[in-house]
């Protein structure tokens, strides 16, 4: 009975295209699914936003000694900016840390709608100053007597108002910390209007 040859190319075929023939198998059938070009193998796509708020944190991040320096100057800048700003309108979010608070800003709305003596000391100085400059002896002595008036006046009534605010800080915050703001007040009443800062929030005699 005749044998068959065998084919040689079945004995001989190379292990290595059988390997690769189910790789590419597989290759093939996953390139059908759809999938962004652009997305990293493994992980999901970001979001648009979440991509820009990245490249912008990573453009923003200093990478030298001087550009660190200047961003520090320039948010400097910007913070003392924010709070000129707060200081002219009230803005209670960039105020200096003396100034911040209901306790604080109540102080000074109690002092602004009110008249203290103490604001009239400067223009009542410069009045008293020229006519103890005056070399008359009865001039001098009028001087020297409405600077003792001035001084009294401007005790007395900081007394008075010192008693006031402390009454109604009490009254109003039973339950908060308002030491240190009888102080604040009086040192803001020896300022005049027009100069204080914060600037005043309230009209002279409006109930704060």
């Amino acid at each position: 009975m005749p044998v068959q040859p065998v084919p040689l190319g079945f004995v001989f075929r190379s292990r290595a295209k059988e390997e690769k023939a189910p790789a590419d198998k597989a290759a093939v059938t996953d390139s059908k699914q759809p999938r962004d070009p652009q997305a990293p193998k493994g992980r999901p796509t970001p979001k648009r936003s979440e991509a820009q708020s990245q490249r912008r944190s990573v453009a923003n991040t200093p990478t030298t000694r001087k550009e660190a320096a200047k961003r520090q100057r320039t948010e400097r800048r910007q913070a003392l900016e924010r709070q000129r700003q707060a200081l002219a309108g009230g803005d209670e979010r960039y105020l200096p840390a003396r100034d911040k608070g209901p306790v604080r800003r109540f102080a000074r709305d109690w002092v602004d709608s009110r008249f203290n003596v103490a604001e009239f000391f400067l223009p009542l100085a410069v009045v008293i100053l020229v006519l103890s400059v005056v070399r008359v002896p009865a001039i001098q002595s009028v001087a020297l007597l409405l600077w003792l008036v001035v001084i009294v006046l401007i005790v007395v009534d900081a007394a008075f108002s010192g008693f006031r605010l402390k009454k109604r800080l009490k009254e109003r915050f039973p339950d908060e910390n308002t030491r240190g703001a009888v102080a604040y007040a009086l040192m803001r009443s020896l300022q005049m209007r027009r100069l204080r800062l914060p600037k005043p929030q309230v009209k002279r005699g409006e109930r704060p």
